[in-house]
Formats: C-alpha cells, sequence, structure tokens
C-alpha cells in the first residue's frame, strides 16, 4: 500500500519554493518514475514524505533554450523531448542517443533528465554524456541562484548537494567545439527496457593524428557517474591509434578497479569493460579520419 501524503501542484517558480522551505518533509515530483515506485517498494529515501511539490506546471521548466555559447535544458523535459529536439540532436548527439535508451516510450515520456541525476543512481543513463559535454546545473532557493558542476552536484549513490527547500531548475551545456566526435554506450541485461550495467562516453578532438583532447565518463560501472581525468591526460598528446587505445582500454579497468574494488563481477565484467572502451575508441576515431 502506498503511504499517505498531501500534494500541491504550484504554477510558479517561487511559489514552489517558498512551499518547499516551509516543510522539511517535501519531495519534489517532476516525472514521478522514481519517487512512486520507491513509494510502493517502501524505499528508505522517502518514507518520510509527507508533502509531494509537483513542478510540472511550473511552465518555464519546459523550455530547451538555444542561446550564443551554450543550451539551457529546463528541470521538466523529459527524456523523449530531448531525444527529439534538434537543438540537442545538432550540438549533444551523445546525449540525444543516452535519451533515446533509457526505459520504455511511457517511462522516455514521464521521466526528466533533471530527475534523472538528481536521484543519481548508478545506472543514471543521462549522466556521462552530460559529464563529457561538461554539464552545469542552476540550483534556487528561496533567498539565492548559484550554478554548479555537475560533477560537484553528485556526491555518492543516491546523494546530491541539493539542500532541502532547493529546486534544480536547469541544465546549462556549453557548446562543444566543431572538432569534437564522440559515442555513447550502454549495455543493460536484455536490448529493451534495462536497466544500465555498463554505460560509457567518450568526445574526442584530434590534430594531426594526436589526441589534442580526450574526455571520458563512466556511469554503470562506477558507484556513480564520473569523469575520468587521469585517462584524459594520460592520452593528451599521444597517437590516436590501435597501441594507445589499448593502452585507455586497461588503464580503464585499472581505475575502475581501484574505485569499485573486487566484486564478484569484476572477473567477467571488467575484460567486457576494457573491450568494450577499446571498440568505442576505435569507432570515434573512424568518425574524425
Amino acid at each position: 500500500m502506498i503511504q499517505k501524503f498531501n500534494y500541491v501542484a504550484p504554477k510558479t517558480l517561487s511559489t514552489a519554493l517558498k512551499v518547499l522551505s516551509k516543510n522539511k518533509n517535501a519531495k519534489i515530483l517532476a516525472g514521478g518514475t522514481d519517487i512512486l515506485p520507491g513509494f510502493h517498494i517502501e524505499s528508505r529515501r522517502f518514507v518520510e514524505t509527507e508533502l509531494l511539490v509537483d513542478i510540472k506546471k511550473i511552465s518555464n521548466l519546459h523550455l530547451v533554450r538555444e542561446k550564443k555559447d551554450s543550451v539551457e535544458i529546463g528541470a521538466c523535459v523529459t527524456f523523449s523531448e530531448i531525444a527529439e529536439n534538434e537543438i540537442i540532436r545538432k550540438y549533444f548527439p551523445l546525449l540525444a542517443k543516452a535519451a533515446e535508451s533509457v526505459g520504455s516510450v511511457q517511462i522516455r515520456n514521464r521521466a526528466t533528465i533533471v530527475g534523472n541525476f538528481v536521484n543519481n543512481a548508478p545506472c543514471a543513463d543521462s549522466v556521462p554524456p552530460l559529464l563529457v559535454y561538461d554539464a552545469k546545473i542552476q540550483i534556487q532557493s528561496l533567498n539565492r541562484i548559484k550554478e554548479i558542476s555537475l560533477q560537484k552536484f553528485l556526491i555518492k549513490p543516491y546523494s546530491t548537494a541539493l539542500k532541502k527547500g532547493e529546486i534544480v531548475t536547469k541544465i546549462i551545456l556549453p557548446k562543444p567545439n566543431k572538432n569534437f566526435a564522440g559515442e555513447f554506450y550502454k549495455l543493460g541485461r536484455r536490448r529493451a527496457v534495462a536497466i544500465s550495467r555498463i554505460s560509457l562516453a567518450v568526445l574526442m578532438n584530434k590534430q594531426n593524428l594526436l589526441i589534442d583532447e580526450i574526455r571520458i565518463a563512466s556511469g554503470a560501472v562506477t558507484p556513480i557517474g564520473t569523469r575520468l581525468y587521469e585517462l584524459e591526460k594520460f592520452a593528451k598528446g599521444k597517437e590516436a591509434n590501435s597501441e594507445t587505445f589499448k593502452e585507455l582500454a586497461i588503464k580503464l579497468g585499472e581505475k575502475v578497479l581501484e574505485i569499485t574494488g573486487l566484486r564478484w563481477s569484476s572477473e567477467y565484467k571488467l575484460p567486457v569493460l576494457q573491450q568494450v572502451f577499446y571498440l568505442l575508441l576505435e569507432k570515434v576515431n573512424e568518425y574524425e579520419n
């Protein structure tokens, strides 16, 4: 049986923030694809919830806006809207691809991209592409508006830097250099409606066959989505060829083992991860040639 709770659906952001500031046991509701199943299974994350503040009626949280050097995505934009948006597909194709891979059509029509990382589940499909695109998020409370990088926002599984009384209002994505080529990869236990077991995103920019800049982010293979800066630094200036990619794949396995420790699944998961990553790099390299 679902627990009892009160429900409000304010039409303005200021009203929503006032309600949140007065109710310490309030939760924000957008798509509801996490919190409502959480009620059903009596998740500890939601048992104290007394009030749901539905933000879907706040119209300016549904917008995707292109600016001169960036694109802003409102907090209530769904995965279906991300996957179909021409601005997103033009500048951030890895994000569009990740959005297409989320759950079913029904889930994509409900679930919001912001809800995906505010929940901070290790399997959040939007996180690796957002990290390689250097996403920032805007957080608003009654008294303050601030911006923070997504990487700093994600603290540990199911925990973020979001405080009581705050709402993530938008994602801010700087437009990437046109010379970047990239890929997003997701592996689940089946082809559709699957939770990620391995997810990776890679962006690479070459100059004269050398790796000028590479951005690498992990998803489901690490406890939370993470940029792998050590690997990026190692790759910079090296030739973009199979030998370099093999070295990177080996180092990725070592790094993931360092982060996660030895697990029952490590024996088969790490070799798969390394092979997937190697093939991903080869694929991105072909895009560049």
